[in-house]
Parts: C-alpha cells; sequence; structure tokens
C-alpha cells in the first residue's frame, strides 16, 4: 500500500446554543483543520485538528500538510505510522519554525490520518489494533452544560438532565471577574448532584496563582475533584505552588504540545490528572507516549477532548491509564460513527479505523469554501 494523495479542508461546526465562554476565550464556531490521506488500494485516512475556527490559523495549518509534510508522504507505505512520525517530526525546515504549536497541529492531523489508514487496512477499529478490549467501561462526564456564559439556572437544569442520562461526573467554567460569582455556582451545582456524583471545574488558564489560592478553600469545601488549568499553562513554577498548597487535585494538558513538557509538569508533581489531547500533540503517536509516561507515574490519564471525543474514545478504551472521557458533543453530526453515550458511559466503536469518517453532508454543510487543497485536481 503506498500514500498517492492529500487532500486538506477544514469544517466550521457551531457549538453549542451559538456560542460558549469559558475564562479566557469566547466561540461561536469549532474549527476542524482536516486531511484526508489516499492510498493505491482505495483505501483513505482521515485526521483532524481542533481550532477556534479562525481561517488564518486554520489556513496556516493546511498550507503546513500541503506544502511540507504532504509532499514527504507520497509514495510512502501508511502503515509504517511510527517510522513516518518520526521522519515528520525530525523534518529539517520544520524544526526550524516551532516544534509546537501549528506545525504540531498539522503534525497531528496527519498522524490521526496514519493511524485510522492502519486500523482500516486491518479492519479493526483502532482500539482493538492497539489492544483495548470490548468489555471496557469508559465513564462519561459533561462539559457541554457548565459554560461560563450560562445562567445559574441553566447551570443547575443542565445538571439535573445529567444526571437523570446517567452521568455520575459534571464539569463547569469558572474564572469570572468575580471571584464569589463562581463560588455560588459551584454550591448550587454541588447542591444539585448526588452525594456519590464527582464536580471538576476549569479556570483555562484565567487566575494568577494568588487568585486560584483564594479560592481553593471553597474548592476544598465543595468537594471538588479537580481544579483544571488554573494559571497560565507555562507556568510550570507556578503549578508547583498550586500542588503544594491546595487541597483540590491539578488537572492540565490541552495546552500542552510536546512530551517533553509533560515530563516537566510530572517529575515536579504539578499535576495529577493528565489531560493530553492527542491533536494539540503530534497525534496519536506522541499522546500513547505521553500516556505511557504519565501511567509510569500512576497518574490518571483524562484525555482533552479537542477531537470532540472521536479519537480519544478509542484512545481511552485501550490506554490502561484511562477511565474517564470528556462529553462536548459538537461535531457528533459529522460522523460516519459518532461517539455515544448511554447510562454515562460510551459505548465502545465497531468501525474500523479511528472514528474520523466523516459523512458526506458534513462537508456539504460545514467546509469553508477556498480553504485547504480540497476539490482541486
Amino acid at each position: 500500500m503506498h500514500i498517492t494523495r492529500i487532500e486538506t479542508f477544514v469544517l466550521h461546526v457551531p457549538v453549542s446554543g451559538g456560542g460558549i465562554e469559558d475564562g479566557m476565550h469566547t466561540v461561536a464556531h469549532w474549527g476542524a483543520p482536516f486531511v484526508r490521506i489516499h492510498t493505491d488500494v482505495g483505501l483513505i485516512g482521515t485526521g483532524y485538528t481542533g481550532t477556534h475556527a479562525h481561517l488564518g490559523t486554520d489556513r496556516a495549518i493546511l498550507t503546513v500538510i500541503d506544502e511540507a509534510y504532504g509532499p514527504m508522504l507520497i509514495g510512502k507505505d501508511p502503515r509504517e505510522v511510527l517510522a513516518l512520525w518520526d521522519e515528520l517530526q525530525h523534518a529539517g525546515p520544520l524544526q526550524w519554525v516551532g516544534r509546537s504549536g501549528i506545525t504540531h497541529l498539522a503534525h497531528s492531523a496527519v498522524d490521526v490520518a496514519l493511524w485510522d489508514l492502519k486500523a482500516k487496512a486491518a479492519n479493526e477499529p483502532l482500539w482493538r489494533l492497539l489492544g483495548g478490549s470490548a468489555q471496557t467501561r469508559l465513564e462519561a462526564y459533561d462539559t457541554d452544560g457548565g459554560w461560563l456564559d450560562r445562567s445559574d439556572e441553566d447551570l443547575v437544569r443542565e445538571t439535573h438532565m445529567r444526571m437523570d442520562e446517567g452521568y455520575k461526573a459534571v464539569k463547569i467554567k469558572v474564572g469570572s471577574p468575580d471571584m464569589m460569582r463562581d463560588v455560588g455556582r459551584i454550591r448550587q451545582v454541588r447542591a444539585a448532584l448526588p452525594d456519590d456524583a464527582r464536580l471538576m471545574v476549569d479556570a483555562n488558564g484565567a487566575w494568577t496563582v494568588d487568585q486560584a489560592l483564594a479560592i481553593s478553600p471553597y474548592l476544598a469545601e465543595q468537594n471538588v475533584t479537580w481544579l483544571e488549568e488554573p494559571i497560565w499553562y507555562d507556568d510550570l513554577p507556578g503549578h508547583v505552588t498550586l500542588a503544594q498548597k491546595m487541597h483540590t487535585p491539578i488537572a492540565l494538558g490541552e495546552q500542552l504540545y510536546t512530551l517533553d513538557a509533560f515530563r516537566d509538569f510530572l517529575a515536579v508533581g504539578a499535576v495529577h490528572f493528565v489531560q493530553a489531547d492527542a491533536v494539540r500533540l503530534a497525534g496519536i503517536s506522541e499522546w500513547w507516549q505521553v500516556a505511557d509516561l504519565a501511567h509510569a507515574y500512576r497518574k490518571p490519564v483524562v484525555p482533552h477532548i479537542g477531537d470532540m471525543m472521536q479519537i480519544h474514545l478509542h484512545l481511552a478504551i485501550a490506554h490502561p491509564a484511562c477511565s474517564l472521557l470528556e462529553r462536548i458533543p459538537w461535531m457528533q453530526t459529522c460522523f460516519v460513527e459518532p461517539a455515544a453515550v448511554k447510562d454515562g458511559h460510551f459505548v465502545v466503536p465497531q468501525h474500523p479505523g479511528a472514528g474520523t469518517t466523516l459523512r458526506d453532508d458534513a462537508i456539504e454543510r460545514f467546509a469553508v469554501r477556498n480553504v485547504g487543497s480540497f476539490g482541486r485536481s
């Protein structure tokens, strides 16, 4: 099997309620720069990454694929995923313009497409190719009802709805200008939850160390399971201070782009829940390295879902460090086999591949015209 053609495009998919807010961002659409890798045997592998649907950055990601990674792949056997990952990771020109960020996101989309192809060539779902079991019970937690712009009434209503659907864990956003508004929201959601349900909170990097320490007693009071991204993502000393002084464990990882970055946080005890993201790291290949590293430190891996659950569902079923996965359903209508939750647990996928195969109407509905190479001869 050999790679014959690379095509790229981007989808901009509306988010829940027409728009959402967290402690740092306002988002109306989720961007998904896609790559499809064609082969001489007719199999097609599909990969993508996730953005805030900014056309400039989306174009930049696809340009890296079209003009740098793509030409390196033509003629190669796509099943040799790890060898290809190493070749792309150490491509001379790209090392000089960045080993994270846009080049990494582009690499992630390519790597996911290659793993999708490898699983399709084996006629197996990716989780099985990676050694997972169909008997795995992967618990879901919901984030989509907890955005910062939602009213307190909507927050409580959504919490009750998730509990009625069988969930036992929810996450809400914090990072309001008024800390006591966050405290009030946490208290209301905790009161709406059964005693055995878990509550997580996510500041998206909005606070300083002092602000995180100020809210810390309230988090402990409400038995919050984790505080996610409390401060600026790269502030390693700040996270060490919080880990030493706060009762509530720290979760982070969606803004860490490399195995080396995760190593640094794990080595000094600055993270307790590892939220590695295969579309922010350089794909599934690097995600698995991070998950193995976290497992060696006996830390749970709870993937961040920049992939909107499709890829990480397979990975979380397969990797022993995972038992919990986030649910944000923005892109469910895009995929042939969308991630699904029943009674608070994810349904194990059955189709061959990584869960990334798109419905034809998804491209018709959400593709941004004249971006990428899709449709060119």
